[in-house]
């Protein structure tokens, strides 16, 4: 597994980690902080990276759409499943106006190993970039 890969899995094991804490536990507040250092750190070590690549993800599959920052398309709630994989719901990532259905409710969402974006439409999940 690459770096870029473990820093998205550490964020997204924080983020499992923080929503199954409530606002009054004591940790809350340090795990939230840690949360956003570990975002802040991918974005100022990928985000130039990875905004390229969305940004041609954007221009074949969603050109009205701008392009946020990577963790932005990083899901914020997920299940892991028991063989150590990630499911994720149909709101996760970030919404898009989808070329080939403006007002579909279609989804990018960035995810790890292999370090890949999805475009989820009513038609399905598609794989539109991949890490080679």
């Amino acid at each position: 597994m690459n770096t870029i890969d473990e820093a998205m899995i550490a964020i997204l094991e924080k983020r499992l980690e923080l929503s199954k804490l409530n606002y009054s536990d004591d940790t809350y507040d340090d795990v939230e902080e840690m949360l956003h250092d570990l975002e802040d750190d991918f974005n100022e070590k990928y985000g130039d990276q990875l905004e390229d690549i969305l940004e041609k993800v954007h221009l074949k599959h969603c050109p009205e759409s701008d392009v946020l920052l990577p963790t932005a398309y990083l899901a914020k709630k997920f299940v892991e499943t028991a063989d150590g994989e990630i499911e994720i719901g149909k709101k996760e990532g970030v919404e898009v106006e989808w070329i080939e259905d403006p007002v579909a409710n279609a989804r990018l969402v960035l995810l790890p190993a292999p370090t890949r974006v999805l475009l989820m439409t009513p038609k399905g999940i598609d794989i539109v970039w991949e890490a080679e």
